[in-house]
């Protein structure tokens, strides 16, 4: 689905990828502070402390979760400059680009490279030397960890505009229901392996997401209804 969406949407505009490819930049580099953080935390500690080490991860999601919104604002600042200067330079004094559409596109890009990198790790345990499920543990680790990085995929591309739409209207409480909300879907992967613990709530966050950013985006119940009937 996160692949037909960059197909359709995405992928026959230069301009969009452009700022698809600036936002997966902006996700790679906080992911490189949060990896560095962490791996300077674990190495500085008792690594026979349990408890410590738990608390290091409750640590580094939080902390990963809040650079990630951190970068996210500042790519709304870097955007927002892009517009004013593409306003400044068009003939009719209008931007070849909506806010939304940035939004959009960065959230896509968030999300794709998010993907990505959770694809890459699974890839690369899947290559053995181990089996999975082997001593009785649940054997749909993979098969969940797809469902999972797809619904981070979608989760980033509407945060992104909940995101914008807040920063550009000042509605900071908008702002804070995206860290909750992220906070939350990281959080509940510690249900982790009962998969259902953390699958179901990610999901149900999406749906509300969804409907919340197809809202500020000017969607209605009729227009659904008319994209629905095919009219």
């Amino acid at each position: 689905p996160a692949l037909g969406l960059f197909l359709f949407t995405i992928a026959r505009d230069p301009l969009r990828i452009i700022i698809l490819i600036a936002g997966a930049f902006f996700w790679l580099v906080s992911l490189l502070l949060s990896s560095l953080i962490w791996f300077i935390a674990v190495k500085a500690s008792n690594p026979q402390d349990e408890p410590l080490q738990k608390g290091l991860l409750i640590f580094g999601i939080i902390f990963s979760v809040l650079l990630q919104e951190a970068f996210r604002f500042l790519y709304y600042k870097l955007l927002r400059k892009a517009i004013e200067g593409l306003v400044s330079l068009s003939e009719d004094s209008c931007s070849p680009i909506s806010i939304q559409q940035m939004a959009y596109v960065a959230g896509m890009g968030f999300g794709l490279t998010s993907g990505a990198f959770s694809m890459i790790n699974l890839l690369a345990d899947a290559l053995g030397p181990g089996t999975v499920g082997i001593h009785g543990d649940s054997q749909l680790y993979f098969l969940t960890s797809a469902f999972m990085t797809m619904v981070m995929i979608f989760l980033h591309t509407f945060w992104g505009i909940l995101f914008f739409h807040g920063c550009e209207h000042q509605c900071w409480w908008e702002i804070t229901a995206v860290i909750i909300m992220h906070l939350a879907v990281s959080g509940s992967t510690f249900c982790n392996p009962l998969y259902m613990g953390s699958l179901v709530p990610s999901y149900l966050l999406m749906a509300t997401a969804a409907t919340w950013a197809y809202l500020l985006s000017g969607g209605s119940a009729q227009n659904l209804r008319r994209f629905l009937l095919c009219k």
